[in-house]
């Protein structure tokens, strides 16, 4: 960790990838609501293609942008092994939502209910996306570094 925290090519890529996280989320909602709202997709489905959308779209630009001297190994491998890296990030992240929403929401009720503070808070709202913010980060730094270390662990 403090190779990577003192190694400036290191940080770059860390804000690069982040940055195409970013990307790959506003892909993963808008072909999630392109097909839900303009051709009645059921959720789960929609959601699975925006997933797989995001996904491409993510291992596309890390591989051009992130880690453009990784190129010994296949494109294809390097896809598959980005994918199955997404998947395990996507299965970190669904029991995290899971469980720390509920403290989230307990915490921010409470903080709701404090007389002297006469707050009037969407404590729904602001849990859920306290949550997903929370655990946006957490996978991220399971993306970058599993991502790093395998998928494009031939550089240096």
């Amino acid at each position: 960790m403090t190779t990577f925290l003192s190694n400036p090519i290191e940080r770059s890529r860390f804000i690069r990838f982040a940055i195409v996280g970013a990307a790959g989320s506003v892909v993963d909602f808008g072909v999630m609501n392109i097909l839900v709202n303009k051709f009645y997709f059921p959720l789960v489905l929609a959601g699975t293609i925006s997933f797989i959308a995001a996904v491409i779209s993510n291992y596309t630009w890390n591989r051009l942008w992130t880690f453009p001297d990784s190129r010994s190994k296949p494109m294809i491998r390097q896809l598959l092994e980005f994918s199955l890296i997404s998947a395990i990030g996507l299965a970190i992240r669904i029991p995290t939502l899971a469980i720390l929403e509920p403290i989230f929401y307990r915490l921010i009720t409470q903080i709701a209910s404090l007389q002297f503070l006469h707050l009037d808070l969407p404590v729904k709202l602001i849990s859920n996306n306290l949550t997903l913010a929370i655990t946006i980060l957490i996978v991220l730094f399971w993306n970058f570094f599993a991502n790093r270390y395998w998928t494009f662990s031939d550089i240096d």
